[in-house]
C-alpha cells in the first residue's frame, strides 16, 4: 500500500487512487486570502486531469472571503466574462483526509497566465531566486488561533458578540486546561501527524481559548503548504468537535491579537550549510544574514499589505501587546519585528514577527523571503539592534509601519522591489483586492458609531 506522502509523481498518484479504488478525489487550491477552494472530482476526471490539468473558474482569483466581486481588478470580473483558467494538480502534495474513511486530497496550482496572480506561484517565483542565488530557504510558521464553544450557526444568532471561549480567563502554558481537556489537543497533534503539518508544539497562550501551534521547519514551498493546510483543517476539526476556531488577527479590544509568526534560514546549495551562521562573528550573524535582515528591515512598510492583508490586521498593531509597530530589530527581542536567533550551524535563523495569523501564509513567505532576498541581493546593512522595549524607544521615521490597509496597498502598489520580485500583475491584482477591502469596510456603520453619536450629536 502506497503512503500518500510518497506519492511523487503522476504515476504514484494514478497508482494510490486506484489502489484505494476510490470513486471521488478531493481537490482544493488558495485564493487571494489564502482561503481553501475545492471540489471532489470523479476519478475518470482526476485521472484525466494529472495528465492534462484541468480547468477551474477564475472568479475565485476575483472575489473576497464573502464571495463578493472586486469591482477594481484588471486580471478579471464582468469585463473578462469570469472564465475558466488552467490549473495544474501537484502530485507530491497528496494526503489522506483522516476523518472521510481513506479520502485521498492534492493540491492544485493555478497555471499559464493565471500563475502570474496565483498566491502559491508568486511564492514559487521568489524560492525560483533563491535557489538560482545558490540558497535553498528553510521555513517554519507558527499559528495563535482562538477556540469558541460556539457552532457556525450560534455565532450568527449572537452577531459574533458575547461569544464563550472554549476555556476561560488567562492561563497561558497551562498544564491544567491542556490535560483536562487532552482528547481535543490529542485530535490536534495527531491530525498533524496524518496530514503532515507536524507540530512542534502546541501549547495554551494568555487569554481566554486561545492556544498557539508550531508547525515544524520544512522547505519554503512546503511549509507554506503545510500552514495552509493547517490552518483550513483545524476550522474543520474544531467544528467537528462543535467549535470554532478563528484565526483573525484580533477578534476583541480586550485580549492579545493572534499572530503568525515566521522562522527563516538559508542553506547553501552546493554545500548544504547555513548561510547565516557564522561563529566568528558576534551573535555568529554572518554578513548574508545582516544583509538579508537589512532587506526585511527596510521593505517591510513596503510589503506590509501582504503580512497584514486585512482591515482587522491593523487592531492588531499597537504598543504594548506583543505586535511591533515599527520595523525594529533585536537580539532575542519580542518587543521587536524581527527577531534574530543566535544558535548552531542548524539553528540559526531569523524570525518575522510582524506577521499576523490572518495572512495567507503563502504570500506573508513570499514577503518575508523576498525581501530578505532583495537586502542580501543590494548588500543592505541593518540600522542599530534594540536593546530593551522597543515600543518605548523612537525609531527612524522610515520604519514607520502604514497605520491602515488603504496606505499599506498604496506603499505595495508603488514599491519597485515588489514589482522586481513579484511581477506586475500580482502587484496591480493583489493591491486592487486590499483596496476594495478598505472600502468594503468604510461602507458600513460600526457599533462603536452607533454607541457614539446617535443620541449625542
Amino acid at each position: 500500500m502506497l503512503n500518500p506522502r510518497e506519492v511523487k509523481t503522476l504515476d504514484d498518484a494514478r497508482a494510490i487512487v486506484e489502489e484505494r479504488n476510490l470513486s471521488h478525489i478531493k481537490v482544493g487550491l488558495f485564493d487571494n486570502d489564502g482561503v481553501m477552494r475545492g471540489k471532489y472530482m470523479s476519478r475518470a476526471k482526476f485521472l484525466s486531469a494529472l495528465e492534462q490539468g484541468f480547468s477551474f473558474c477564475d472568479v475565485v482569483l476575483g472575489w473576497d472571503v464573502k464571495d463578493q466581486l472586486y469591482d477594481n481588478a484588471r486580471y478579471t470580473g464582468w469585463h473578462t466574462g469570469y472564465p475558466d483558467a488552467p490549473v495544474r494538480i501537484l502530485p507530491h502534495s497528496c494526503r489522506e483526509i483522516p476523518f472521510e474513511e481513506g479520502m485521498l486530497l492534492f493540491l492544485a496550482e493555478f497555471d499559464q497566465g493565471a500563475r502570474a496572480v496565483c498566491p502559491r506561484a508568486t511564492l514559487s517565483r521568489v524560492i525560483e531566486r533563491s535557489q538560482a542565488l545558490g540558497f535553498e530557504p528553510l521555513a517554519a510558521l507558527e499559528y495563535e488561533f482562538f477556540l469558541f464553544d460556539e457552532t457556525p450557526d450560534s455565532a450568527r444568532e449572537k452577531g459574533f458578540r458575547n461569544l464563550k471561549p472554549y476555556t476561560p480567563d488567562w492561563f497561558g502554558y497551562s498544564v491544567i486546561r491542556n490535560s483536562v481537556h487532552a482528547e481535543l489537543h490529542r485530535q490536534i497533534l495527531e491530525l498533524g501527524e496524518r496530514m503532515d503539518f507536524p507540530l512542534e508544539g502546541l501549547h495554551t497562550e494568555t487569554g481566554p481559548g486561545v492556544l498557539e501551534a508550531a508547525i515544524a521547519v520544512d522547505g519554503a514551498e512546503a511549509a507554506a503548504d503545510k500552514a495552509a493546510l493547517f490552518k483550513t483543517f483545524m476550522k474543520v476539526l474544531a467544528q467537528r468537535n462543535g467549535l470554532m476556531a478563528t484565526f483573525m488577527a484580533k477578534w476583541s479590544g480586550q485580549y492579545p491579537g493572534q499572530s503568525g509568526h515566521i522562522h527563516l534560514s538559508l542553506r547553501h546549495v552546493d554545500s548544504g550549510k547555513s548561510a547565516f551562521y557564522n561563529p566568528e562573528q558576534p551573535q555568529a550573524m554572518s554578513a548574508l544574514q545582516r544583509h538579508f535582515l537589512a532587506g526585511q528591515q527596510r521593505l517591510m512598510p513596503e510589503f506590509l499589505c501582504l503580512m497584514a492583508p486585512t482591515v482587522n490586521s491593523y487592531r492588531r498593531l499597537v504598543p504594548g501587546f506583543w505586535a511591533p509597530t515599527d520595523a525594529t530589530w533585536g537580539v532575542e527581542n519580542r518587543t521587536t519585528a524581527l527577531r534574530a536567533i543566535p544558535g548552531s550551524d542548524k539553528s540559526q535563523r531569523l524570525e518575522y514577527r510582524l506577521g499576523a495569523a490572518d495572512a495567507n501564509p503563502y504570500l506573508a513567505l513570499a514577503a518575508a523571503l523576498g525581501s530578505g532576498l532583495y537586502g542580501l541581493m543590494h548588500e543592505w546593512e541593518p540600522t542599530e539592534a534594540v536593546a530593551g522595549n522597543a515600543y518605548a524607544l523612537e525609531h527612524p521615521p522610515e520604519l514607520a509601519l502604514p497605520r491602515t490597509l488603504w496606505e499599506a496597498a498604496q506603499r505595495f502598489k508603488a514599491s519597485k522591489p515588489a514589482r522586481e520580485l513579484f511581477g506586475d500583475e500580482f502587484v496591480d491584482h493583489f493591491a486592487t483586492s486590499r483596496e476594495w477591502e478598505e472600502r468594503e469596510y468604510r461602507r458600513h456603520v460600526s457599533d462603536w458609531e452607533l454607541d457614539r453619536y446617535f443620541e449625542i450629536i
